[in-house]
């Protein structure tokens, strides 16, 4: 295992640890002042992170490069982040856990399409075993029948939530080979916070950014921690130092952890059908791992 592959698999479970705080979060806090403040606190680390690792001159980064970086955390952070915070709401921890299995095939349809990597007959299996699970868990269970446009409204987000991370990171895959990682992380950041800004702004909503109730800042600041700023160095730099489809496959391995800990800490207890959409998901991230062996 490679220095990206233990970062990507690092990423994974750091994420899952997000999720759970966030859910919780996400019982007094609206998507998009959490995913403000929580980003926030990210950007307030990073500053000293980079300038720990590479002191205060910033690197020789090209306008399209910054450009790149900025839109990802735009795309992949202001608008990505806030609908998986809102689909989290709706669905819960385990069942967006599996709805992210869609992400490692999106990746690497992405990857095929604009990086020039290539599908075999073992990626192809695992793409299908995994939109099956996907499927699976994001199909209403009967006993929400009283309200199943709010199931499905949340598949749907939590669906278009992981597109938008997957071309979030395709379109700076490249730039992240090139420059160093926490100054990539960084300016990805600020565009994340300033696209936020301008969502808010546009919505009206400047001042709903900061809720003037108590906030919980003890758990906003440990999962801002342990679900944004670490698993997001580690998540980046899987994609630094490994292929997109690689890095991408491995951050499905968060979908085990997610269930395991909503059942265990939210008491989110896995349906018949759950168990079968994780083991599917699972399934199709073994065949592609094997297809990269």
């Amino acid at each position: 295992m490679g220095l990206g592959e233990a970062l990507s698999l690092g990423s994974a479970a750091a994420w899952a640890v997000g999720v759970i705080l966030y859910r919780r979060l996400g019982d007094v806090l609206p998507p998009l002042p959490l995913n403000f403040l929580k980003n926030l606190v990210v950007l307030a680390l990073l500053v000293p992170t980079v300038v720990i690792a590479h002191g205060w001159l910033p690197p020789s980064m090209s306008t399209l490069d910054i450009a790149l970086a900025v839109g990802s955390g735009f795309i992949g952070i202001a608008v990505a982040d806030t609908l998986y915070l809102r689909a989290l709401n709706e669905l819960g921890a385990g069942r967006m856990g599996i709805v992210g299995n869609a992400y490692s095939p999106l990746v690497i349809v992405l990857g095929v399409l604009l990086l020039g990597e290539r599908l075999n007959a073992w990626q192809m299996l695992g793409f299908a075993l995994v939109t099956v699970g996907v499927l699976l868990v994001a199909k209403p269970p009967s006993r929400w029948k009283t309200e199943p446009e709010h199931s499905v409204r949340g598949a749907l987000l939590g669906l278009l939530s992981v597109l938008l991370m997957a071309v979030a990171i395709i379109m700076v895959k490249r730039v992240l080979e090139q420059q160093p990682l926490f100054w990539v992380t960084l300016v990805r950041m600020i565009g994340a916070v300033l696209g936020m800004l301008l969502i808010a702004s546009l919505r009206g909503e400047l001042r709903r950014l900061v809720p003037k109730r108590p906030l919980p800042w003890r758990q906003l600041v440990t999962a801002a921690l342990v679900g944004q700023y670490l698993a997001m160095l580690l998540w980046l730099g899987g994609y630094k130092y490994t292929d997109a489809s690689v890095a991408a496959i491995l951050n499905e391995t968060s979908s085990a952890f997610i269930v395991l800990l909503a059942w265990l800490w939210l008491k989110e207890r896995p349906t018949r059908r759950n168990l079968i959409g994780v083991t599917l998901a699972l399934g199709g991230v073994f065949f592609m791992l094997h297809a990269g062996g």
